[in-house]
């Protein structure tokens, strides 16, 4: 958990919030996972049994299936969480957000309580093999046509969309307006005539990534999510979830290593080389500035601000402190290289990613530079 409690919110009720569920977990483990599982069967599994115990959606109202409370409530569970290295809360809650924001009052009635309970299982079909990092340069195409619309295109990095019924799509409704007001989104249901799933094998042969083809695929207007051209705030209300890390419970995952770098630090203070020693200086100083800086945004959404372009510093943060922390973590305990499976040379593999999914760092930073900084395109004066 966070080396100190967040400093907003009613401090007893959040306490009482995680004595409930700490109590609730002694008697709800985590259950083992099965011999060929596959994972998202298991985390399917995991999100049924938390749902069980009201443990999902925390800050959606109870009216679509959760229990209204705050999106402080919710952080607590997924720190929690993130503290007994459990996976974390389904990561629905970045599209239920989305859908509470845009969808229309029948959409949300009938959608988020089928998602919450895990009836449905939902993907993102946001990135293109030319736009996995820019989504203002997709070109998967929604022509309108009467009370429906064609689409025709290719979505790729969607997370186990072979295990999924329904995609919350993103296509391009108008080809001459501008990027960012050109896009709309659509609940896709994966069953459609014209979708093709097609997982991708990686080298750990793991196939969590899947390419989405769309062929001339009929959509109803009444699959549309918002109006034509809300496509791009809503992926930005989606991805400002995905980058805090408070609400991902990655934020106490890397406290717990960063106490378990400090510790070592003191107990190896005559043998531990001095660079390294600055090394775990400064992964504890990445590690309590996106402290901060998560509580801070967290704070900001309390308060009712609008998910915005400063997400994109989040990911930069959250980036920088997770691969300087294993790059670290490896170098103080280099037995994990050796061992195999080991949890902190797993993570460190699985942390390269982090500079290139969800947008890569070079993209955030033409974003910062573009949208939050206003600064000139090149060539501009």
């Amino acid at each position: 958990m966070t080396d100190a409690p967040l400093d907003f919110g009613d401090p007893e009720d959040l306490n009482r919030l995680r004595k409930e569920f700490r109590a609730w977990l002694v008697e709800h483990p985590l259950p083992e996972r099965h011999l060929d599982e596959p994972v998202p069967a298991f985390l399917h599994r995991w999100h049924r049994l938390l749902y069980s115990g009201g443990w999902v959606g925390l800050d959606v109202p109870e009216l679509y299936g959760g229990r209204g409370l705050t999106a402080l409530h919710q952080v607590v569970i997924s720190d929690e969480l993130g503290a007994c290295r459990a996976p974390g809360v389904p990561r629905i809650g970045y599209l239920a957000h989305a859908l509470l924001e845009f969808a229309s009052e029948q959409q949300r009635l009938r959608m988020l309580p089928r998602m919450l309970a895990g009836d449905d299982v939902w993907c993102q079909g946001f990135s293109e093999p030319g736009a996995g990092s820019d989504l203002a340069g997709m070109t998967t195409f929604a022509e309108r046509r009467g009370d429906h619309y064609v689409v025709r295109g290719q979505k790729l990095w969607t997370s186990y969309a072979q295990y999924s019924g329904l995609c919350l799509l993103l296509a391009r409704t108008d080809r001459e307006g501008p990027p960012h007001r050109a896009i709309t989104a659509f609940a896709l249901p994966l069953d459609r005539a014209g979708v093709t799933v097609r997982p991708l094998r990686a080298a750990n042969g793991d196939d969590e990534f899947c390419e989405l083809f769309l062929d001339d695929v009929r959509v109803e207007e009444s699959e549309r999510v918002g109006a034509e051209g809300d496509g791009w705030p809503l992926a930005m209300t989606t991805v400002s979830y995905e980058r805090n890390a408070l609400d991902t419970g990655h934020l106490s995952k890397y406290g717990l290593l960063v106490e378990r770098l400090r510790s070592t630090a003191r107990e190896r203070a005559g043998t531990l080389p001095d660079g390294l020693r600055s090394e775990i200086g400064q992964a504890y100083v990445d590690y309590e500035v996106l402290v901060a800086h998560a509580r801070r945004r967290t704070a900001e959404r309390l308060s009712g601000q609008g998910a915005g372009p400063e997400s994109s510093i989040d990911k930069l943060l959250m980036t920088r402190a997770e691969q300087r922390l294993y790059e670290t973590a490896l170098q103080v305990f280099p037995e994990q290289l050796a061992e195999d499976g080991g949890e902190i040379f797993g993570e460190y593999l699985y942390s390269r990613a982090a500079s290139v999914y969800g947008g890569t760092s070079q993209i955030q930073r033409n974003i910062i530079a573009k949208r939050v900084l206003h600064l000139p395109s090149s060539g501009q004066s």
